[in-house]
């Protein structure tokens, strides 16, 4: 039985409590090195907008100039994939809308590579994912979700 001590971390919903949480990362497609400046942050805040409306908390996050990764808790009924797919279709087709420089580098509509890389996060603790995307580069200031320049 787990105590309610113990469950400062569980996230409550109607029918369950539940601790789901996911290290994911994609990259760009070609590995073009297109999110910095203005492109980066639009990034972040589709993926905290995408992310929200589908009761998923980004606990990190980063931006990087060619990938993104995310560690993020994720409610039971909603998959990696499903979110990833959500994540990915959304941000490649607005960014393609609002950067017209995206989409003349993008002329397939393609924006990210086709897979991902997803890993629960119950293989090591939380803190080392989080370490592990916060020393990717230098960040930009903004909370846990952060936008990293070259």
């Amino acid at each position: 039985m787990v105590r309610l001590r113990d469950m400062k971390n569980y996230r409550k919903s109607s029918h369950v409590i539940y601790d789901i949480k996911y290290h994911i990362c994609w990259l760009t497609k070609y590995r073009y090195k297109v999110l910095h400046g203005p492109t980066a942050t639009r990034t972040r805040d589709l993926i905290r907008q995408i992310c929200s409306a589908h009761d998923v908390q980004i606990i990190t996050g980063a931006v990087a100039t060619d990938h993104v990764h995310i560690l993020v808790s994720v409610p039971p009924q909603l998959s990696p994939s499903k979110l990833v797919q959500r994540i990915k279709g959304a941000t490649s087709r607005k960014l393609q809308q609002e950067f017209p420089a995206l989409k003349k580098r993008y002329w397939g509509q393609h924006f990210w590579t086709r897979g991902y890389f997803v890993v629960s996060s119950g293989n090591v603790t939380d803190e080392v994912w989080m370490e592990y995307i916060r020393n990717q580069s230098e960040p930009e200031p903004d909370g846990d979700f952060q936008v990293i320049q070259p």
